[in-house]
């Protein structure tokens, strides 16, 4: 467990429209802050930007009110223009060397690892927090390289000093394990946006992370 002031955050909401399965979007992501959320990544890839925009400013003037940040997905633009906390972005997005020439006042920068040679790249270096994607094979995103499991979530650990975030179906179950091994902060999509009680689902996630600490 790494306890790093500049990254206090400990579960953190990656966004899915349809995993909201017909629900209020907005709704949803505030039940989700109320039971426990504290930080909140926005991610869309079938949105226009003026429409992607649109949405990121008005889920920021929502988390405004519980001071909870906003990460935006692989939009520098919309990142920039809607003042979000910061940016998160894989290799085949936008590099860190660039957002950091592009955007001064970048506050959160986050970077997926998907294999361990990636940790010697300047990416990694740049990146405030690494996110390890998935721990578990997920259907949400099926563009990976590798599943992680809790052995490479050890295993990174022990390379690196930055925050880690374990992504990819993590739940209540496997939350204290996912934290035991070295994960600072776990990211979660279906398990609690498909949640019949997102506020809930949230809550009991981070009850087992608090538990595990």
């Amino acid at each position: 467990m790494n306890t790093n002031p500049d990254f206090p955050y400990r579960l953190y909401l990656v966004t899915d429209e349809k995993a909201c399965l017909g629900r209020d979007f907005f709704q949803v992501v505030e039940a989700a802050v109320k039971g426990g959320v504290d930080l909140v990544q926005i991610r869309e890839k079938e949105l226009s930007e003026a429409a992607f925009l649109e949405k990121t400013l008005r889920l920021r003037e929502l988390l405004d009110q519980y001071e909870v940040p906003l990460v935006v997905n692989d939009n520098l633009g919309v990142a920039q223009q809607s003042s979000a906390a910061g940016i998160h972005v894989g290799n085949n997005d936008t590099s860190p060397q660039q957002i950091r020439n592009a955007w001064a006042g970048c506050g959160i920068l986050g970077y997926s690892l998907e294999d361990e040679t990636q940790l010697q790249l300047p990416h990694a270096q740049l990146a405030d927090y690494i996110a390890l994607s998935p721990v578990f094979a997920t259907p949400t995103k099926t563009n990976t390289i590798i599943e992680w499991g809790l052995e490479g979530v050890s295993r990174i650990r022990s390379l690196i000093a930055k925050p880690l975030v374990a992504i990819g179906r993590v739940n209540a179950d496997n939350a204290a394990g996912l934290v035991q091994a070295g994960a600072d902060c776990l990211a979660v999509v279906s398990a609690i946006l498909s949640a019949p009680d997102p506020a809930k689902a949230a809550e009991d996630i981070r009850n087992q992370i608090e538990k595990a600490l």
